[in-house]
């Protein structure tokens, strides 16, 4: 094909001739035209590709759930604060929102006590902390090994802020770590799972330690076995609130993952501690927390008698497992999902007394 420049004199073109005379004034429009055309197409093009960033934007957010909103929390006494989780399993439904957990506020520093069952939900306290105070979070101190209280670790994964947890926690993380993100991803969920990491704590508690956040102390003690072998507790001498973790459940039905003698007996030593305000693993704050330790207690008693009686009879582990403890069933939440797995932990122990 053979293009003609209108602005260019060609053979023949009379500079007197009408019609060459409206070619050589239409070439500047044929130009201007093409110019307009080309810019037209070019805002067109900018104007497309902003389009597509909008949707794809809003498109990640709609995957990513609903905006992110702080957790919901109560003021226990001042400057202690505490979100009181579902007594659920974790699942998809309240993002691994399962257990207790909270925040203590210093003059120079915040504490972190547990961090929930998720990524997200550990973001979620993040927005907490950050709607009360602009404090820099120190330590983040988690009361033991399981994943309702540990999987909300990676938000709060930042320069300066110290893990802190019992001596024997870096070695059940490294024990069931990797079994609890395998496991919970098909609980939760890839969305909820992608962020979460196991956190070793750098600071360990071999006995009693104390820490200061300005003008508060924290007393941390290490338990020997009971609920499990790496159970902490968070002491705040200022307001006499104590963070229990799970060595109390309150209508959440106790657990079993070391020793029924042992948690036995550090329930007697729990209510030594000096404490106006509890906040337990599970299961509401009550202003009778002595009460809620009787009653976990007079729970386990009559498990431990109940599975001695069945040990002497020879009944075996798998039918103990259906017929101890059931006089119990109605007084807790959550029962039939952990009433076998006592049973089991309890005449493991039991029967070799």
């Amino acid at each position: 094909m053979t293009y003609v420049d209108l602005t260019k004199p060609y053979p023949g073109q009379n500079k007197n001739c009408l019609h060459c005379n409206y070619l050589r004034r239409l070439a500047p429009l044929a130009h201007s035209d093409t110019c307009t055309r080309w810019a037209l197409r070019f805002v067109g093009i900018v104007l497309a590709t902003v389009l597509i960033l909008i949707l794809d934007c809003r498109a990640g957010r709609s995957q990513q759930g609903p905006p992110l909103t702080p957790l919901p929390i109560v003021e226990v006494a001042p400057g202690v604060y505490a979100h009181i989780g579902q007594i659920d399993l974790m699942n998809q439904t309240n993002q691994g929102d399962a257990a207790n957990c909270g925040f203590i506020v210093g003059e120079d520093a915040v504490a972190v006590i547990d961090t929930g069952g998720s990524t997200r939900e550990g973001e979620r306290l993040l927005a907490a902390v950050r709607s009360v105070t602009q404090n820099p979070i120190r330590y983040v101190i988690n009361t033991h090994v399981h994943p309702d209280h540990i999987f909300g670790n990676a938000a709060f994964a930042q320069d300066g802020t110290i893990f802190v947890g019992h001596e024997n926690l870096p070695r059940a993380l490294t024990a069931r770590g990797d079994y609890y993100l395998k496991v919970f991803r098909g609980v939760l969920g890839d969305a909820l799972m992608d962020a979460t990491k196991i956190i070793p704590p750098a600071l360990l508690v071999d006995g009693n330690m104390q820490i200061d956040l300005g003008s508060r102390k924290l007393a941390l003690k290490a338990w020997p076995s009971g609920h499990t072998d790496n159970d902490l507790t968070v002491f705040d001498e200022t307001s006499s609130t104590l963070f229990a973790g799970d060595l109390l459940f309150v209508g959440h039905v106790p657990v079993i993952d070391a020793s029924i003698r042992g948690f036995l007996a550090d329930l007697s030593e729990l209510t030594r501690i000096p404490a106006i305000h509890v906040v337990p693993g599970h299961g509401p704050i009550v202003s009778d927390w002595h009460g809620a330790v009787a009653e976990e207690r007079r729970y386990f008693e009559n498990l431990a008698e109940e599975v001695r009686k069945l040990i002497a009879r020879g009944i075996p582990l798998a039918k103990a497992a259906q017929e101890a403890g059931q006089s119990e069933r109605s007084r807790w939440k959550l029962f039939d999902e952990y009433s076998s797995r006592n049973v089991i932990a309890a005449y493991g122990e039991l029967e070799w007394e």
